[in-house]
């Protein structure tokens, strides 16, 4: 069996160790279709709650929120310390449990580009100092970068290695209006070819199984992400949480979760068409805990992971 190209196949080809991912969450950092800047309330799916700064290491600081027009920021300090102690935390525990011995700082909650310039220079830079730090991935929305950011990004990528990770969820405009996305495709395009023409790393997120969509819209979906020239794809099924817009479509019968079986079907199909170089970064998503209203198959991470290689098998492939 072939395993299928994952990311971390791809980093360890490039640094020849073990690379690990550190997923860090910033307090003040939010998102302009929350705030109010381009819609109300997120994302039809995402459980604003969720995104909290405090992982066990560090507190949220509360009622703080930057945007790219904030003109101050008097948490930086805060801000910093709390990237380190994260980091510090979570990379021992990394090494620890899983031979890692060097790191990606990934931006993980909300969207990280969107705060003064001068304060993601800062966080950026200083994650950049930490001991065997390699490089940044830097999660983000394509209505809130400036040139002026990844014109910096493209400096970084110079000597480490940066990756930008951009949600793309469909390239279906009326879905993207269902959901509350708060930009189009073809914003996200252009934002994707610009970070790709200053030679930066771009992961695309793509969710099956938004509201009214077939099979064929999810694979054209794919199939556009792969032609802007992705670099890496993360694959999610829509499942849905408590205290989202998308739950109450749920309980109303408005909205029914993709099946197990479907999302399988369009999973293997958008793998088979991805070109050799695009590495992998996820398969599946999911939650096991109280929040989650559906699909039920969403819970079991393992089980999720096992059906998907019993899937590739006819193919010669694994994860």
């Amino acid at each position: 069996m072939q395993q299928i190209f994952t990311f971390g196949n791809y980093l360890k080809d490039k640094f020849g160790c073990k690379v690990y991912k550190v997923g860090i969450n910033i307090s003040g950092f939010t998102c302009p279709n929350i705030d109010g800047t381009v819609a109300k309330g997120g994302c039809t799916f995402c459980e604003n709650d969720s995104f909290s700064a405090s992982t066990g290491e560090t507190q949220e600081l509360k009622g703080f929120h930057l945007n790219l027009d904030s003109k101050t920021n008097p948490n930086l300090d805060k801000q910093l310390a709390q990237l380190e102690i994260q980091f510090k935390a979570i990379s021992k525990r990394q090494r620890e449990e899983y031979g890692a011995q060097k790191f990606l700082v990934y931006f993980q909650s909300f969207t990280n580009t969107y705060a003064p310039f001068e304060t993601l220079k800062a966080l950026y830079d200083k994650a950049l100092t930490f001991d065997d730090v390699v490089g940044l991935s830097i999660g983000t929305r394509s209505d809130s970068i400036t040139e002026e950011t990844l014109d910096y990004l493209a400096e970084l990528n110079r000597t480490k290695e940066i990756w930008i990770e951009f949600g793309i969820q469909s390239v279906y405009d009326e879905t993207l209006l269902k959901i509350n996305r708060g930009h189009d495709s073809a914003n996200v395009k252009e934002w994707i070819l610009k970070a790709k023409s200053k030679r930066l790393h771009v992961c695309g997120h793509l969710i099956f199984g938004l509201p009214d969509e077939t099979k064929e819209m999810m694979l054209r979906t794919a199939k556009e992400a792969y032609s802007w020239g992705i670099d890496s794809v993360k694959y999610h099924p829509l499942y849905v949480v408590k205290k989202t817009s998308l739950a109450n479509d749920f309980l109303k019968g408005k909205f029914t979760p993709i099946s197990e079986d479907e999302y399988l079907d369009v999973l293997i199909e958008a793998i088979k068409m991805k070109p050799q170089n695009v590495s992998v970064q996820r398969v599946t998503a999911g939650i096991d805990d109280s929040s989650l209203l559906s699909p039920d198959w969403c819970r079991d991470k393992n089980t999720q992971i096992k059906n998907i290689n019993a899937a590739l098998k006819p193919l010669g492939l694994k994860y």
